[in-house]
């Protein structure tokens, strides 16, 4: 054999090679969990060892920063999915749009999102949601004494809303002649009623409980029954994760864990 065919040889091999490298690391880039699913089907992660997690932070208290640590209902709830699973929960703070829109998640951001994310039928056409795991309904935040006590209360006045949200929704049908100002997230929104920027300010009934008990100069003045319900999130098609998730939840509910989680974070058991 030449040393020049020896050399082609050579450079054969090693492209060979990294050839081969590259695509183990493309099929370990999403790794498996076993599950018992319906359809037989394992969990496909994103990254092995992690279910990773899409939120938008803070919505307190469903997810939000405590120090450097991010806790909240929501991340307990997942932690439960988590364990079933095998692995350890990791979470991703991403603008709300790419959530609700289904982008994150068909990008592979995330396993699933977990965002206080009401279902809608709007959303059920981007991604796939678990079997529901709270009420909610809309309310409204003001200032200590702001007398308003209705939408149309609010009349030539300054209504905060959080963009993308069911809020901003029900604002755009119902609060005719009141001026809506919009707000990346719900910390925006919440500083606007509480310095005065808005005359008050409409989202989920359980953020806004939460926020005016933390801050007696602002107070929850009526809520607006929407008959919400939130979900957990996956890919479309993603049977697999979404079983899990329901098996999850039925389990935590049944054997009490979801009540205790519940009172942790709103001070009261659901209710039946």
């Amino acid at each position: 054999m030449s040393a020049r065919s020896a050399r082609k040889r050579q450079y054969g091999i090693s492209l060979t090679a990294v050839l081969t490298a590259a695509l183990l690391t493309a099929v370990t880039a999403c790794s498996s969990t076993k599950t018992s699913g319906r359809s037989g089907d394992e969990v496909q992660l994103v990254a092995s060892g992690k279910l990773t997690v899409c939120t938008h932070l803070p919505y307190e208290p469903f997810q939000f920063k405590q120090g450097k640590k991010i806790v909240g209902f929501d991340v307990d709830l997942v932690d439960l999915v988590a364990e079933d699973l095998g692995v350890e929960q990791k979470i991703v703070d991403t603008p709300f749009e790419g959530i609700q829109s289904g982008e994150d998640l068909n990008a592979s951001k995330c396993d699933l999102a977990a965002a206080g994310m009401t279902i809608t039928p709007v959303r059920e056409k981007n991604l796939d949601f678990s079997a529901p795991y709270f009420e909610a309904t809309q309310a409204l935040l003001t200032g200590k004494g702001g007398k308003y006590d209705s939408l149309e209360d609010l009349k030539g006045r300054k209504l905060g809303v959080q963009q993308s949200t069911t809020g901003e929704e029900y604002a755009k049908k119902h609060a005719d002649g009141v001026t809506v100002r919009h707000y990346e997230d719900l910390a925006l929104l919440l500083s606007a009623v509480k310095t005065g920027q808005v005359d008050a300010g409409i989202n989920d009934n359980g953020v806004l409980y939460d926020y005016a008990k933390k801050n007696p100069d602002t107070e929850v003045t009526t809520e607006f029954d929407t008959g919400e319900q939130y979900g957990i999130g996956v890919r479309t098609g993603n049977d697999a994760l979404r079983e899990q998730i329901d098996r999850t939840l039925e389990k935590a509910k049944a054997d009490k864990r979801y009540d205790k989680l519940y009172k942790k974070w709103f001070g009261t058991e659901p209710k039946k």
